[in-house]
């Protein structure tokens, strides 16, 4: 048995995996069992892979279930490993890249999920937008990174070349324990795609558990591999799972305030698209998430149970606990991230309070 299996999730990838799969399969072959899940594809994936990779597993799941649940069908499939790899299709890894992965969740048991520093494929010297150097959020629910602040994107100069405890790791690269992502829920598969691994590692956090990003290990992603940035479709998943994804984890006492905020916010962004990037589908888009997320929150249990408050010893040396002092007990940052960004023109994570 190998304790890890690193799931690509593909749909209509075949030219992705062609370009990827084979840093994958030659530098995991040691420590790691390969696994393709193909999303219904109705494209020549499934022919290819049997051609060129017939020794490799193949889950073949009967309709397209979207990122979320199309894992969680999988996944339910691999129970013979300690940890689950989620990697994206369009993602090259580098030698030994598990290594540290699988040293770390090791040594803490702590800690339930982890990435490693995520750089862009297509420039090398810089960190890549989904998930660069570990994942934060400040106080009304935007996601940025340790090396990615909104659409500032820094370049690598080794910045953040230490490990980091983080609110969430990218899904795009995501090694989780698969006792404890069953624990947790999986991944909400009603979000399709996108803030669906925020809303898991907010929920391992409000157990207790710890995320970390661990640089020492470095991975390459393309980005856009099934939804390019500038698609309203994105924009929408984009919108509705965030205040979904808010409306279940956050606190009692804060969520009508937080929503009161956001409600101004998110308009003011469909105002932005509309008015200064000549957008009217992306203005839509933004309307019709808010709409979609007030029409089926109630569907979704308010997460009310007492959050678990991770315990302060056995952090990995060298982090810095600055970062981790400036944390509400919840997970989020408190910090006003628009405000910063624009106002006090601070575009990069080091330049925040």
């Amino acid at each position: 048995m190998k304790r890890i299996a690193v799931v690509i999730l593909n749909w209509n990838g075949r030219k992705m995996l062609e370009e990827f799969l084979p840093s994958v399969v030659e530098y995991s072959r040691e420590e790691a069992e390969v696994i393709i899940a193909d999303n219904a594809s109705t494209d020549d994936s499934l022919a290819w892979l049997a051609t060129h990779y017939p020794h490799l597993r193949t889950i073949v799941l009967d309709q397209n279930y979207g990122f979320a649940d199309g894992y969680n069908k999988a996944l339910e499939q691999v129970t013979d490993t300690d940890y689950y790899v989620l990697l994206n299709s369009d993602v090259e890894v580098t030698h030994h890249w598990l290594t540290p992965l699988l040293e770390a969740m090791d040594t803490h048991k702590d800690i339930a999920a982890c990435q490693p520093k995520l750089l862009s494929y297509l420039n090398k010297d810089a960190f890549e937008y989904a998930g660069a150097c570990g994942g934060y959020m400040d106080k009304y629910g935007y996601p940025y990174c340790r090396g990615r602040v909104f659409d500032t994107v820094e370049d690598d100069n080794g910045q953040y070349d230490h490990a980091q405890e983080i609110l969430w790791a990218t899904g795009a690269c995501l090694m989780i324990r698969r006792e404890y992502y069953w624990k947790a829920g999986g991944l909400d598969g009603r979000f399709f795609a996108h803030n669906e691994e925020i809303d898991l590692c907010w929920r391992l956090h409000n157990m207790g558990k710890k995320i970390y990003c661990l640089p020492e290990s470095t991975v390459y992603h393309l980005g856009g591999g099934t939804l390019p940035k500038s698609n309203p479709r994105k924009t929408f998943l984009n919108f509705r799972n965030n205040l979904t994804m808010l409306w279940k984890n956050l606190p009692e006492p804060d969520l009508k305030s937080v929503m009161r905020m956001r409600l101004i916010l998110d308009y003011v962004a469909a105002l932005q698209f509309l008015l200064l990037k000549r957008s009217w589908k992306e203005c839509k888009a933004i309307i019709d998430g808010r709409r979609a997320f007030k029409q089926w929150r109630h569907e979704f249990p308010r997460n009310t149970q007492q959050r678990i408050k991770p315990q302060k010893g056995n952090r990995i040396e060298g982090q810095d606990n600055e970062q981790l002092a400036n944390l509400l007990p919840d997970g989020r940052t408190n910090l006003f991230l628009l405000k910063e960004y624009y106002w006090g023109n601070r575009k990069r994570f080091s330049d925040l309070p």
